[in-house]
């Protein structure tokens, strides 16, 4: 039987009753109301909503980027609340990892460098093994002496995953990670953090618009007016573009999506 202490060290993240608004008055926009969610270590979560529906907001939230106005965030066991701004920060840098649309790496760094960058700035010294997995599960071997100008837009985005898994995080916050990719070069990536989860546990938390990218997680948790709008779990592409239909993101015909869909991973 898990005790609950069993069940908390078992969360890599947990929302408790978040809300978050911003402006005063006439102005004011709630951007997350009472948002209660948990995400379990070793697990592949996709989030999607309507425009405006509290994605970003959620995932600035929940990676201590922004605070709520209300309630409790905790990641890897640690309350952000209780942290100042340099333990946040250093929390931050060693516990979670982020992967974003336009890649976000240092122009005038090598793979190597934009990989070890999350090692340097937290002071850590460079676990060779550890780095040497992330770059042989990520393809880019024959790449480390290369500059980010100088690789494919998949090839870059699979940097951008190596830096953000170097430090082992409790968690890696994905926001669009294929948004800028052709449907093959995506179907790549999404493989490669399957693989993250399946393989090496980690714990990925994944905002997207696209229900392909959506099957490749274990469940899909849907936000409307930044609430819970319900979940799917073994999603597959053609209930998430229906169950986004819905929700009114789009009509079906936009909603509906002529990629390969996954096939299936550890559920």
């Amino acid at each position: 039987m898990h005790t609950s202490q069993d069940l908390r060290q078992a969360e890599a993240v947990r929302l408790d009753a978040v809300s978050k608004t911003y402006g005063r008055g006439d102005s004011q926009v709630t951007a997350l109301r009472g948002l209660t969610m948990t995400f379990a270590d070793g697990t592949f979560t996709a989030v999607m909503g309507p425009s405006g529906s509290g994605k970003s907001t959620f995932l600035h939230c929940a990676a201590g980027l922004v605070a709520p106005t209300s309630g409790k965030v905790t990641v890897g066991g640690t309350d952000l609340a209780g942290l100042d701004d340099t333990a946040l920060t250093k929390l931050r840098r060693s516990r979670i990892g982020f992967i974003f649309q336009s890649f976000n790496l240092l122009p005038a760094l090598t793979v190597m460098q934009n990989i070890t960058l999350p090692l340097q700035l937290a002071g850590q010294r460079p676990d060779k093994t550890v780095i040497r997995d992330v770059v042989r599960r990520v393809g880019l071997g024959e790449r480390l002496g290369h500059l980010p100008a100088q690789l494919s837009g998949g090839q870059q985005q699979r940097v951008a995953i190596a830096r953000a898994l170097v430090t082992r995080p409790a968690v890696v916050f994905a926001d669009e990670p294929t948004g800028a990719l052709d449907t093959r070069t995506a179907g790549a990536v999404l493989a490669l953090l399957r693989e993250s989860v399946d393989i090496a546990g980690q714990t990925l938390v994944m905002v997207t618009h696209d229900p392909v990218a959506a099957s490749y997680a274990d469940r899909v948790v849907f936000l409307a007016d930044g609430a819970p709008a319900g979940e799917l779990r073994r999603p597959t592409a053609e209930a998430v573009a229906a169950r986004m239909t819905r929700l009114g993101a789009w009509d079906d015909e936009t909603g509906r999506t002529s990629a390969p869909q996954h096939s299936g991973g550890r559920f």
